[in-house]
């Protein structure tokens, strides 16, 4: 499935689903008006234009408020756009019967999602999607077991146990189980592995990056810029409500000072890689994480040592704190 916003804007003050129909033009002065006439309103969005592609893994990003929560309520028709619209394989979300129809293909797990269950037993919460879809039981019992196993859960296990009985862990898994179950083709994330022990986190991350290389298209909004560096094919940077920035991560993260300016910054290695280009490092990979940064600054001590490297002469003398203080200097991802 493709999803696809067309000069989206959104206002919390101005109500949602102000359709803006007939020639581009038309909806472009339509537009104008809404803006001139409510200059005071809260725009969450304001002309967003981009596209979910089929199979790929977006991330989302943005300083808090900068409207990424807003944005992904779009994906499945929980809001409408205020002024533009979202289509999903090119039918508009906000035309009658649309998004109901959708939201089976496009699954949205929400911040701390263990919040959302309330069934009397595991196996009720994760069915009640199916359930709603009117699916036979034996379909729904099918989907139940499958979307427990995914998330490393038995059925057999806990399928009748309260699902306030269970860890923390286990919550968040069976809550991710329900939205699974629904077999959507789009899993949309809010913050997935907030709140997580580090052990949790690693395990959560995994299982995500598990569901895209089946095939699934995953959205994940995310404040770790490491994590979208390693999971994500593009990343979208949102500010104020409009976009700042879309393209691959060594694409994004190539202009520290432009992050630094919206809150955000480049992952840890990233950031390290880029003070150690201005003391004279030669480090020539667009994007880097831990291992490869270690291995392309073993390599050029080791030409140094050996009357080869291509560090500048000063930058090989340089104070070992030298780099590291420009480092401290860029900041950490502002959590707002």
């Amino acid at each position: 499935m493709r999803l696809a916003f067309e000069d989206v804007s959104y206002s919390y003050d101005g109500g949602e689903g102000k359709r803006r129909r007939g020639k581009r033009a038309a909806e472009k002065q339509e537009r104008r008006a809404d803006w001139g006439n409510a200059p005071d309103a809260h725009w969450a969005l304001r002309e967003v234009t981009f596209a979910v592609e089929p199979g790929e893994f977006l991330g989302v990003a943005g300083h808090t408020g900068s409207g990424k929560s807003t944005l992904i309520q779009h994906m499945n028709g929980l809001v409408h756009p205020t002024c533009g619209r979202v289509t999903a394989d090119g039918e508009d979300l906000a035309a009658k019967g649309v998004a109901a129809k959708v939201r089976s293909r496009v699954g949205l797990v929400f911040q701390y999602p263990e919040n959302q269950l309330f069934a009397t037993t595991v196996y009720d919460d994760v069915a009640f999607g199916p359930r709603n879809m009117k699916l036979p039981e034996d379909e729904v019992a099918r989907r139940v077991e499958q979307a427990l196993a995914l998330v490393g859960l038995s059925v057999d296990e806990i399928g009748e146990r309260s699902p306030f009985d269970l860890s923390g862990g286990q919550q968040r898994r069976a809550a991710f189980a329900g939205v699974l179950a629904m077999e959507p083709e789009v899993l949309v994330l809010d913050e997935p592995v907030a709140g997580l022990d580090p052990l949790s986190r690693a395990d959560f991350l995994a299982l995500i990056a598990s569901f895209h290389a089946s095939g699934m298209t995953v959205v994940m909004v995310s404040h770790s810029m490491e994590d979208l560096a390693v999971l994500a094919d593009r990343i979208l940077v949102l500010s104020e409500g409009r976009m700042f920035s879309l393209g691959t991560p060594a694409e994004v993260f190539a202009d520290p000072a432009a992050l630094k300016a919206v809150g955000l910054a480049a992952p840890a290695p990233q950031a390290f890689a880029n003070a150690l280009r201005e003391a004279g490092f030669a480090l020539n990979r667009a994007l880097y994480d831990e291992e490869a940064l270690a291995a392309d600054i073993a390599a050029q001590l080791d030409g140094i040592a050996n009357g080869t490297g291509e560090v500048a002469a000063d930058a090989g003398n340089a104070a070992p704190g030298a780099a590291c203080g420009d480092l401290r200097a860029e900041g950490g991802v502002d959590h707002g």
